[in-house]
């Protein structure tokens, strides 16, 4: 069976349909929802500067959710590091693990839009640098010993509860990350499914001698809405489904590719991306079936904006007539 995972961004619609408030008060109590059904993780990003309001703040949303939840890991994918001060992170995340009790798993990625890294006054040439140099100060604020950081001695307290350090992984979808994410002696979890990125991993980390790290390739859809009427779905939830894929092609940078990114002028275009799935339970289970190993099913219920209530009548359709099966 793929991981199920539940993923919001917290946008609200561009025509108003719903407010920012409705969007996340239903997104937390769809993770509250996926909780209570078994599902694997909750995901949440971060961007900057959106006018739809897309989440800048996942760490404060984590917290919310933990505080939700009573078992749900949290997945922080991806936590564009070199934006913030490392050593803020390395408290928050402790306290996170804490909380928690080792719930709370973070994506650390080098982020690439521009305008993100204008806000932040960081140059965002030297950002896989920045990455790497915040990673490695994190590792060190982990051990709770004090250390020489930036001219000034700190001190991380307390040590985490997860034993050496809170669950991080390293994103990114080139080359120089794969290298990255072994030289600093973590799991990747890429941004896409390149097989090379798994072979530059295993031969930095051979080069370092380090054993045991791993690189998690995405696969699966990443969009999912269950429905008795494929075509009546379609046109009620298709300008919002539209909306998510344009506005995300639109902010990734020239020759990026991500799993989830979608190219489409069209309803119809979208259709045809085996990233959407908008189909009957019989569909998802087939869909499932495909999946690869360690592939999931990604339900971005509130996608663009989508209105609450017709999220809901997928995901309590998706609990009725398809989860079951998927258990069998």
């Amino acid at each position: 069976m793929p991981f199920l995972t539940m993923r919001h961004d917290f946008r609200a619609p561009v025509d108003g349909s719903s407010s920012q408030a409705d969007i996340y008060a239903a997104a937390m109590e769809q993770f509250r929802w996926a909780d209570e059904h078994g599902f694997d993780f909750a995901v949440v990003s971060e961007h900057h500067g959106f006018e739809d309001g897309w989440i800048p703040a996942p760490l404060t949303v984590a917290a919310a959710i933990v505080g939700a939840t009573t078992r749900l890991p949290v997945l922080l994918s991806a936590v564009v590091l070199p934006l913030h001060d490392p050593i803020r992170v390395a408290e928050q995340l402790v306290v996170l693990d804490h909380l928690s009790r080792g719930r709370v798993w973070t994506v650390a990625g080098a982020g690439y839009r521009p305008e993100e890294f204008a806000m932040a006054g960081v140059d965002i040439k030297r950002r896989g640098a920045i990455l790497e140099a915040h990673l490695r100060v994190m590792l060190q604020a982990f051990t709770g010993e004090p250390f020489e950081y930036d001219g000034r001695t700190v001190l991380v307290t307390p040590r985490p509860f997860t034993d050496p350090h809170p669950p991080i992984l390293v994103g990114g979808g080139v080359e120089a990350a794969a290298r990255r994410a072994a030289r600093l002696r973590l799991p990747m979890m890429p941004m896409n499914s390149d097989p090379r990125l798994a072979e530059w991993y295993a031969d930095e980390a051979e080069k370092v001698g380090f054993e045991g790290g791993y690189v998690m390739r995405p696969s699966g859809p990443t969009f999912i809405h269950v429905t008795e009427d494929p075509d009546r779905a379609w046109s009620e939830i298709g300008p919002y489904v539209l909306h998510e894929a344009q506005t995300y092609a639109r902010i990734q940078t020239g020759g990026q590719h991500s799993v989830p990114m979608v190219i489409a002028d069209s309803i119809e275009e979208l259709k045809a991306s085996p990233q959407v799935l908008v189909g009957t339970p019989d569909d998802v289970v087939a869909a499932a079936a495909k999946v690869a190993p360690g592939g999931a099913l990604t339900f971005n219920p509130l996608a663009g904006g989508l209105p609450p209530h017709l999220a809901w009548a997928s995901l309590e359709l998706f609990a009725a007539a398809v989860l079951p099966r998927l258990r069998q």
